[in-house]
């Protein structure tokens, strides 16, 4: 079994304590809280700092850890804006509920790039998701949603369609069965027919033939008096287009 080294007066020697790691980007999914703490001091905006520093979203590493060391206010701006890395800073305050803690690097005294952002809401502490998890959570939502709604229209329509064609195909057969013509249809059918014609006006007579004018037939007829038994019926001068009643239908 190995002996722990000793050092020269006889003491053990400790380890040295592991470096502190900062902490991860993603810690949406933990919540802190230290109720003994909260029944011991106030939550205001000068001790809210060192109550976010018990948490594991601190990182030790930060230029407020400087200032906490050598005993100035860890939010105090003038000394921060002196300084480079990173840093917290106290960007919204509504005591004593809510306040909203933003990490950020400094790169000079006016260029900041914010990095992360802390809430505590009534003692609990939280880190705010970024925007592209937020946009993402919600895109997947209302696909999620867009998706089942989809899935259940098609289903409906599925049903609607498979009972549809069992009533086509129920009334297509009986009717196959009777091609017969409905008597009473077609004495209907005329009467809606009369009783138009009785409506309407009567048909007007066709324009007179202009002075002068001798009908092809006629004079055909007077230049050959003998094929005129022989010669076919010409049809009357009436002009066609003009309705000349309804036609006439087979009496049942």
């Amino acid at each position: 079994m190995a002996t722990p080294p000793v050092a020269a007066g006889g003491n053990f020697e400790a380890p040295p304590p592991p470096p502190m790691q900062p902490p991860g980007t993603d810690m949406t999914s933990i919540c802190f809280r230290d109720q003994l703490w909260l029944n011991t001091y106030p939550l205001d905006r000068n001790l809210v700092f060192d109550y976010f520093a018990l948490s594991p979203f601190y990182d030790w590493t930060c230029n407020n850890e400087q200032l906490r060391m050598r005993s100035i206010h860890p939010l105090d701006l003038s000394q921060l804006s002196k300084m480079t890395g990173m840093e917290y800073m106290l960007s919204e305050v509504m005591e004593p509920h809510l306040f909203v803690i933003r990490k950020q690097k400094r790169d000079s005294a006016e260029k900041v790039t914010p990095m992360l952002a802390y809430y505590i809401l009534d003692g609990s502490i939280y880190q705010a998701p970024q925007l592209c998890n937020v946009f993402a959570a919600r895109v997947g939502r209302a696909l999620y949603y867009i998706s089942k709604a989809f899935t259940t229209a098609a289903s409906k329509l599925e049903k609607i369609g498979y009972v549809d064609t069992e009533n086509e195909s129920e009334t297509v057969e009986p009717k196959g069965g009777k091609e017969a013509i409905n008597i009473k249809e077609v004495k209907r059918v005329d009467h809606i027919l009369a009783s138009l014609q009785r409506k309407l006006p009567p048909a007007p007579l066709p324009p007179p033939f202009p002075d002068g004018f001798v009908p092809p037939s006629t004079a055909e007829a007077e230049k050959d008096p003998e094929n005129q038994q022989t010669a076919e019926p010409q049809p009357s001068a009436v002009d066609p287009i003009i309705d000349q009643g309804p036609a006439k239908r087979m009496k049942f």
